[in-house]
């Protein structure tokens, strides 16, 4: 079967994308007719801002996902690109993290009211912890954990090369 790596790809890619697009659906929509429509009494033109403000980065990432993550097909129905892998680790997963919990946030504030929307204070802030816990993951792999490089090669840490090296005699490994 040729291309059927690719095929399972576009595949779950059209899953993903048509349950994020009916989710988004939903919690619009169900925001829409309760703020709108039943609570109409309660909702001020704040309610109008917040929505619109605090939803378009789920807009805009769900538009973004579409774009990148779509299986093309050719004029004759020929699978052309099976998309961006959307199951993969990083960025695309922090995308998603901020989908779910807008749509969270947007059923909170439609059945809540206004106040609601200050759960979405929770997104810069796990953006700063995912960076943080990311660049320390990072500097530690680089052995620049606030030890300094020394402790590493002290404890005995030396290549192959290294302990040949010293073992004739010749040339002395140098520490920093």
């Amino acid at each position: 079967m040729a291309k059927k790596a690719a095929k399972q790809q576009a595949a779950r890619n059209t899953a993903i994308l048509q349950r994020i697009h009916l989710a988004s659906l939903v919690f619009n929509a169900l925001f829409i007719v309760l703020r709108f429509i039943v609570f109409r009494s309660t909702t001020t033109r704040s309610t109008y801002l917040l929505y619109f403000l605090l939803s378009s980065p789920a807009f805009a990432i769900e538009f973004w996902l579409e774009k990148i993550g779509r299986p093309r097909k050719g004029p004759n129905g020929e699978l052309t690109s099976s998309g961006e892998d959307l199951e993969v680790k990083g960025l695309t997963e922090y995308m998603f993290d901020v989908l779910y919990w807008t749509f969270g946030t947007t059923f909170v504030a439609s059945v809540f009211g206004d106040k609601a929307w200050w759960l979405w204070v929770a997104v810069p802030l796990y953006s700063a912890w995912l960076a943080y816990s990311t660049f320390g993951a990072v500097r530690q792999a680089m052995g620049m954990g606030g030890q300094g490089g020394s402790e590493d090669t002290s404890n005995g840490a030396m290549t192959n090369r290294q302990k040949k090296l010293e073992k004739r005699g010749g040339q002395k490994v140098q520490y920093r």
